[in-house]
């Protein structure tokens, strides 16, 4: 089952306080989830120790409990796919682009310019790579599973970038470059 997306505007500021957040911790360092009441809308991987809403309190939901468990679960080795509520805001470019990344199962990978030709949008790796970098739920949309043509690691936006990629890679035994 493909986790639900939900189309919403753009907000204009990233770091309104959520309904929900809730940190745990992972191989790849702590993990900040956070909520609208109903859905996950945000993943974020540390970076150099730093997670965007340190100084908020957590506030513990269902939604989330159920992402941070199916989460330990996929860490443990024991999940392939997501199943909870997931929401976020983007253009719908971003939300074709992000449709297809959730399409993309456990322990494969997909290209730039393959995802740009399965959305007919010709070889737009470059396009495509802009929506990836700026989806809101990495893991949960997992976009980690695209590579460059070459089936190199060219960069990642979460945690501490190529090597937090490499590592999930290595995970769901993604062969790369």
């Amino acid at each position: 089952m493909t986790p639900r997306t939900l189309p919403r505007e753009p907000q204009p500021t990233l770091f309104d306080r959520p309904v929900g957040l809730v940190r745990m911790t992972s191989p790849l360092g702590r993990i900040e989830l956070t909520s609208d009441g109903t859905a996950v809308t945000g993943v974020q991987i540390e970076r150099d120790g730093r997670l965007p809403r340190d100084g908020y309190r957590e506030t513990s939901i269902d939604v989330l409990m159920t992402a941070a468990e199916q989460l330990a679960e996929y860490f443990d080795g024991e999940r392939r796919r997501f199943d909870v509520p997931i929401a976020a805001e983007g253009t719908p470019f971003q939300f074709r682009v992000w449709t297809a990344l959730a399409e993309i199962p456990f322990g494969t990978a997909s290209t730039y310019g393959l995802l740009g030709r399965d959305l007919g949008l010709g070889v737009a790796g470059r396009a495509v790579g802009g929506a990836i970098r700026a989806n809101p739920l990495p893991l949960l949309v997992p976009c980690h599973r695209v590579l460059s043509g070459a089936g190199r690691v060219v960069g990642y936006s979460q945690g501490q970038g190529v090597e937090t990629k490499l590592w999930l890679l290595e995970h769901e035994g993604i062969q790369h470059r």
